[in-house]
């Protein structure tokens, strides 16, 4: 087990490779207020995009290194369920865990948790998604780099592998 910690502001980036846990700490700006003074719903879905990016380059796939290999990801579908309202100046942490995916991590889904500074769960993003090729902008296989940062990404309680057919 491989544990990395990277100080971000006044909280640290805490994430064990290859095992169970990345978690990203992320401070509320006003920015993300909406006129009810609380997180607007897109902020959700904002904070997932960090968080998966966040665990993607900690990993070594890098903006540099997905422009190299030509290849991203895309996401098919994004949702979100919310259960705790967050307000200006909380402090919330994202996780990151796999709950399906392809053998081959051609097809993935991904769950968020954002949790409030109690651990108590404000909302749950899930989405699918695959790679796609970023010159022909067609869906692409994941080179041999790509499998092995998604073999060993957290996976979920209950995670699943698609059977493709």
């Amino acid at each position: 087990m491989q544990l990395c910690q990277r100080h971000i502001g006044k909280r640290h980036l805490a994430v064990t490779i290859g095992v169970k846990k990345f978690e990203l700490p992320m401070q509320v700006r006003w920015s993300d207020i909406d006129q009810n003074r609380h997180l607007r719903h897109s902020a959700y879905y904002d904070y997932g995009a960090t968080t998966r990016i966040a665990c993607f380059s900690q990993q070594g796939l890098t903006n540099l290194k997905f422009e190299e290999m030509r290849i991203g990801p895309v996401l098919f579908r994004e949702e979100a369920v919310f259960k705790r309202e967050i307000k200006f100046e909380d402090l919330v942490t994202v996780d990151l865990v796999v709950t399906r995916a392809t053998q081959d991590f051609s097809r993935w889904s991904i769950r968020h948790h954002i949790y409030k500074e109690d651990r108590t769960v404000a909302a749950i993003l899930n989405m699918d998604g695959a790679w796609i090729d970023m010159v022909k902008r067609k869906l692409a296989m994941p080179n041999d780099l790509i499998q092995n940062v998604f073999q060993d990404f957290p996976k979920a309680v209950g995670f699943e592998w698609i059977i493709k057919g």
